[in-house]
């Protein structure tokens, strides 16, 4: 049986215009063209079809996926090949969904999450740029900075000062709860930890950077919004001890 360019959109949900466009690159041509010039389609087409459609849904170009199945002509091995990739893409999305009701349900309870748990799933690049977006768009609309752009090989690099960042951010809330005075040697030390460890990451930061960097905090809403969502108080506590650690290694 044969089917029109209009039946074929209607089945597959393709839009005639991109059928068209599909023909019109070689990518899925008609099994037969009508005596009055109409696009013909069979289950040949409409196999081809489907392989393409899966291919797109795991966001293959146009031309990689015309020179896929060039090399690979075999409706087996491709679905066999894409079962795997949907497979691997559904493990993906399951975790990246697991850590997001996770940072929910923590947010709601106002508990903080394991380090691990809170960069399950972000092991490329694009995910880590697609997570710093917002906050690229506000440090570019509200101060004109260039956009924080992760590329591959920063990963693993980004994933460990992710973790640092959060275990003492958690460290410092911990404190705060506790009612440990911003001055006090712990708080210090963990200061002090903190800035050794990205001193070491090709971050050079002084105290006096430090202690900068905490006050514009303060006075920038994103960043201010974001460590009072944490807990209340601990941008102006972070500050206070940024302050304090400054002042003693002046004094």
């Amino acid at each position: 049986m044969l089917y029109t360019v209009k039946e074929v959109s209607e089945m597959s949900n393709v839009t005639i215009k991109t059928l068209h466009h599909y023909h019109k690159i070689g990518l899925l041509m008609p099994g037969e063209i009508s005596e009055a010039g109409y696009r013909l389609y069979g289950t040949k087409e409409l196999e081809r079809l489907q392989e393409i459609l899966f291919y797109r849904e795991l966001e293959f170009s146009l031309d990689q996926i015309k020179e896929i199945m060039k090399n690979n002509p075999d409706r087996q091995s491709i679905l066999e090949q894409q079962e795997a990739l949907l497979i691997n893409r559904r493990s993906r999305l399951d975790a990246l969904i697991h850590t997001i009701k996770l940072s929910i349900h923590t947010r709601k309870e106002g508990a903080t999450m394991d380090n691990k748990q809170l960069f399950a799933g972000f092991d490329n690049e694009k995910e880590w740029n697609e997570a710093l977006q917002e906050q690229n768009e506000h440090l570019q609309e509200t101060y004109c900075m260039e956009p924080m752009q992760v590329k591959e090989a920063d990963v693993p690099e980004m994933n460990e000062q992710a973790a640092e960042a959060m275990a003492f951010m958690n460290a410092m809330a911990a404190s705060l709860s506790a009612g440990i005075r911003h001055h006090d040697k712990k708080v210090n030390e963990l200061i002090s930890e903190h800035l050794d460890f990205l001193n070491k990451h090709n971050h050079t930061v002084s105290a006096e950077d430090f202690a900068a960097q905490t006050t514009f905090f303060l006075q920038d809403e994103f960043h201010l919004s974001m460590l009072e969502a944490q807990q209340t108080g601990l941008a102006y506590y972070l500050a206070a001890a940024a302050e304090a650690y400054k002042n003693k290694l002046g004094a």
